[in-house]
C-alpha cells in the first residue's frame, strides 16, 4: 500500500512535471517571443529616435523660419500701416486736386470761351479790315480812273554782294507816317540831303514775288473783263526790271510777274468757264532794239546774243506798227500765236528769252539791251448771255536806262545805249507832253512811244513799275528813275473803256 502509494505519488509528481516541462517550454517560447517583440521594438526605438532627431532638427528649422516669417510679417505690418497712411493723405490730395481740377477745368472752359469770342471778334475785324481794304482799293482805283492817271509802283531790290556798300550809309528810307506808309520813299544823299517821293505803292526789299503780284492781281483781271492793260518795267541797268517782270519761271517762289499773270488769267478763264464763258488767247512777244522791231517767236531768227542779224530780225519782214479807229495795235508780219494752256506760254516765254538780245556792261553783266514787249490778246464770249469782251494784256520790260558814263559802253554797245536812251528819252517827251496836256504829242518819235500809244494815251489801264537800286553809287540814276516815275504818276491819259458788245454784267466788274 505504501509502495502504490509511493507510485501514486510518483506518477503524480511526473504529471506534475511533464506539466511544468510544458509551462517551462511556453514560458521559454513566450521569452523568446517577448525577446524577439522586444528586439523589434528596440529596432522600432531606435529608429523614431533617429527620426525624432531629424524632427527636432527640422523644427528647429521651422522655429527659425518662422521667427524669420514673424519679423518680416511685423515689418510688413508695419509697411502696411505706412502705406494706409499714405494712401489716407493721398485720397485727401486726390479730393484736393478733383477740386482743383474742377475749378481748374471750369475757369478753362471760361477762358475757352472768352478765346472763342475774341477769335470770332478777330475773324469778324480781319473781315472787317479786308473788307475795308477791298474798298479802299477799290474807291482808289476808281478814283484814278476818273482821274486817268497812270499808276505807279516802286520796288527797291536788295543790296548785292557786289554792290560794295563798304561804310556808306543806307540811301533808301521808307517813311513810317500813316499817310505814306507803304506808299512813301525817301532817297539820301551823301550830303546828307533828302528826296521825298510818293507813288501809288512802295515794295521794299523784303518785298516777295507774291507781295508785289498781290497789288497787281486785280489789274490782271480787268484783260479778261475787257480792258487793255499795260504793265511796264523802268529804271536803270541792274534794278531789278526782268527779275519783276520774269523772275526765275522755273522756280515757284521766285516766279515774276508776267508767268504769275498768266497762270491767274488761264486760272480764271477756266473758272469761268461755269458761267458760260469762253476765252481765245493769242500770244505774241516782240523787242525794239536800235529802233528795230524783231519778232522774237520767227522761226527763222539766230541766237539771241547774234547782234550782226538782219534788221527786222527776219529776211523780207516789215515790221510795221498800226493803230485802228478802235485804238487796237498792230504790228504787221509779227508771229501770233493760239494758246491754250500755261505750258505753251512757258515754252514760248523761254524762246523769247533766249532769242532777246542782251550784252554786258559795267552795269550789268547779262544787261537787257532791247525793249521786249509781250502781248497776250483775249477775245472772250458768253454763250448764255451773249456777251463778248476784248481784253488786251500787255507786259513790258523796257532796257535799262542810265547814263553812258555810267553805262561804260563802246562800239556796238555805245549804239545800243544811245538808241535805249533816245527811246526813253521819247518816253520821256511823251510823259512830260501828256501831263501838260499839250495837243502835240510826240508818240512817233520812237518804236517804243508809237507801239505803246493806246497805253499812253488811250483808253487802257497802264502801270509802271519803277525799280531802285539800294547801291550808294547808283544814287544819281535812281534819283533820276523816281523823278520821272513821279512826272509819270501825274500824268492824265483818259479814262479806260471796257470793250464789250452788250451791257457789261455787274457781277464781272473789274477794280483793277
Amino acid at each position: 500500500a505504501s509502495q502504490d502509494e509511493v507510485i501514486k505519488q510518483k506518477e503524480s509528481l511526473s504529471n506534475e512535471l511533464r506539466c511544468l516541462r510544458v509551462e517551462l517550454q511556453q514560458v521559454r517560447d513566450d521569452r523568446d517571443r517577448q525577446v524577439t517583440q522586444m528586439q523589434a521594438l528596440t529596432a522600432e526605438i531606435v529608429k523614431y529616435k533617429e527620426f525624432t532627431g531629424k524632427s527636432c532638427a527640422e523644427l528647429d528649422n521651422l522655429t527659425i523660419k518662422s521667427n524669420a516669417l514673424e519679423e518680416t510679417c511685423s515689418s510688413q505690418r508695419e509697411h502696411i500701416r505706412t502705406l494706409q497712411h499714405q494712401l489716407t493723405a493721398a485720397n485727401e490730395k486726390l479730393k484736393m486736386a478733383d477740386l482743383s481740377a474742377s475749378e481748374t477745368r471750369t475757369e478753362f472752359e471760361e477762358q475757352k470761351r472768352t478765346v472763342c469770342e475774341l477769335q470770332e471778334r478777330l475773324a469778324d475785324a480781319e473781315f472787317q479790315l479786308i473788307e475795308g481794304e477791298k474798298l479802299r482799293k477799290k474807291l482808289h482805283n476808281t478814283i484814278l480812273e476818273l482821274k486817268g492817271n497812270i499808276r505807279v509802283f516802286c520796288r527797291v531790290r536788295p543790296l548785292l554782294p557786289e554792290d560794295g556798300v563798304g561804310t556808306e550809309a543806307t540811301v533808301i528810307a521808307y517813311p513810317t507816317s500813316t499817310e505814306t506808309l507803304g506808299r512813301g520813299i525817301d532817297l539820301v544823299q551823301s550830303a546828307g540831303q533828302r528826296y521825298p517821293f510818293t507813288f501809288d505803292k512802295v515794295f521794299s526789299h523784303e518785298a516777295s514775288q507774291q507781295d508785289v503780284f498781290v497789288e497787281i492781281s486785280q489789274l490782271v483781271q480787268s484783260a479778261l473783263d475787257g480792258y487793255k492793260v499795260c504793265i511796264f518795267a523802268y529804271g536803270q541797268t541792274g534794278s531789278g526790271k526782268t527779275y519783276t517782270m520774269m523772275g526765275r519761271p522755273e522756280t515757284s517762289v521766285q516766279k515774276g510777274l508776267i508767268p504769275r499773270s498768266l497762270e491767274q488769267i488761264f486760272q480764271t478763264s477756266q473758272s469761268l468757264q461755269a458761267q458760260g464763258w469762253k476765252y481765245k488767247m493769242q500770244a505774241s512777244m516782240l523787242e525794239i532794239y536800235n529802233e528795230t522791231i524783231r519778232d522774237l517767236l520767227s522761226t527763222n531768227r539766230s541766237s539771241g546774243l547774234d547782234m550782226s542779224r538782219t534788221e527786222n530780225g527776219a529776211p523780207g519782214k516789215q515790221y510795221t506798227i498800226k493803230h485802228d479807229v478802235n485804238g487796237n495795235t498792230h504790228v504787221s508780219d509779227l508771229t501770233i500765236v493760239d494758246v491754250c494752256s500755261i505750258n505753251e506760254i512757258s515754252s514760248l516765254l523761254q524762246q523769247a528769252a533766249h532769242s532777246r538780245s542782251v550784252g554786258r556792261t559795267q552795269m550789268n553783266e547779262q544787261s537787257s539791251r532791247s525793249h521786249f514787249v509781250f502781248t497776250l490778246r483775249i477775245s472772250g464770249v458768253n454763250e448764255s448771255t451773249e456777251q463778248q469782251v476784248q481784253g488786251v494784256l500787255n507786259l513790258i520790260d523796257l532796257a535799262g536806262s542810265e547814263r553812258l558814263s555810267k553805262s561804260g559802253s563802246t562800239g556796238d554797245r555805245l549804239k545800243e545805249t544811245q538808241a535805249i536812251n533816245k527811246s526813253l528819252s521819247s518816253l520821256a517827251d511823251v510823259i512830260f507832253a501828256l501831263a501838260k496836256k499839250e495837243d502835240h504829242v510826240p508818240f512817233r518819235n520812237s518804236k517804243l512811244t508809237y507801239l505803246l500809244q493806246p497805253c499812253l494815251g488811250g483808253d487802257s489801264k497802264t502801270l509802271m513799275f519803277v525799280n531802285i537800286s539800294p547801291d550808294p553809287s547808283s544814287v544819281g540814276e535812281s534819283l533820276c528813275s523816281l523823278r520821272f516815275a513821279a512826272r509819270v504818276n501825274s500824268c492824265e491819259i483818259g479814262i479806260p473803256r471796257r470793250q464789250t458788245t452788250v451791257k457789261p454784267m455787274d457781277n464781272r466788274l473789274s477794280y483793277g
